[in-house]
């Protein structure tokens, strides 16, 4: 018998970061839940950590999407170039945090949530070596039309089928991540970036490549096909081990 999944749990700072609003603001709505009782009240709390509420997240982002849009408090962006490159300091100020930290917080702790960078440049040297992540304003508008919990939302329309990827192909040829993710099995592209992020694919956290001079594309990583492969066949293996099929 499958085990029951946990739901996953949000405090107030988590939940406000990603709605736009202050901690304050997330435990007010919990103090007047009895006064939205008419329509749909906020949720309970899950659980305690310490003195922190807890609350489901999935169940909080579906009472955001389904409020009234007059209620929230919207972030009007400045115009500036759809192609201008925001480094994670900038994008989180453009998108009205008032935290700088904002966006790198999401990219390291919410793996899938945040869109992947548009560029990425390697910098430092090789003794100390670092990068620094570049998005794109038109990526950043995308994203804060799209994201949840920002009032009523269009249905989006289904992500299209990834490319079929040969496997015998030039074990040496580089690949970026959607002909990876169509490799190894996965339905999207994003499933594949949120594995990676959350250190499944240990074969892959080494890139062979780093693509350049290649318009938006550039800085997207890249690996040989014989290392797609080679973590197909560990996957593979891992999901043989966690059914008990082997001995």
């Amino acid at each position: 018998m499958a085990s029951r999944r946990e739901p996953r749990l949000a405090d107030a700072a988590e939940i406000a970061a990603e709605q736009g609003l202050t901690p304050a603001r997330i435990s007010g709505l919990y103090a007047e839940r009895a006064e939205n009782a008419a329509g749909v009240p906020f949720p309970e709390v899950a659980d305690m950590r310490g003195r922190a509420r807890l609350w489901d997240h999935a169940k909080v982002t579906e009472w955001f999407a389904h409020r009234k849009p007059a209620r929230l408090q919207e972030h009007s962006p400045p115009a500036r170039d759809p192609q201008e490159l925001l480094n994670a300091a900038d994008a989180s100020r453009f998108l009205g945090y008032k935290n700088p930290n904002q966006v790198t917080t999401f990219v390291r702790d919410h793996p899938g949530y945040f869109p992947d960078p548009d560029v990425v440049e390697e910098l430092g040297t090789a003794e100390n070596p670092y990068r620094r992540q570049l998005w794109r304003v038109q990526t950043l508008l995308d994203w804060m039309a799209t994201r949840p919990g920002r009032g009523r939302r269009t249905t989006s329309k289904a992500a299209p089928p990834l490319p079929d990827v040969p496997v015998d192909g030039d074990p040496d040829e580089l690949l970026g991540a959607t002909a990876a993710a169509s490799l190894l099995g996965y339905k999207t592209v994003g499933s594949f970036s949120s594995s990676l992020s959350r250190g499944n694919l240990p074969l892959l956290k080494t890139t062979d490549a780093v693509a350049e001079n290649a318009g938006r594309q550039n800085g997207r990583r890249r690996w040989t096909r014989r290392r797609i492969l080679e973590q197909a066949a560990q996957r593979k293996v891992q999901k043989v081990k966690s059914r008990g099929e082997l001995v």
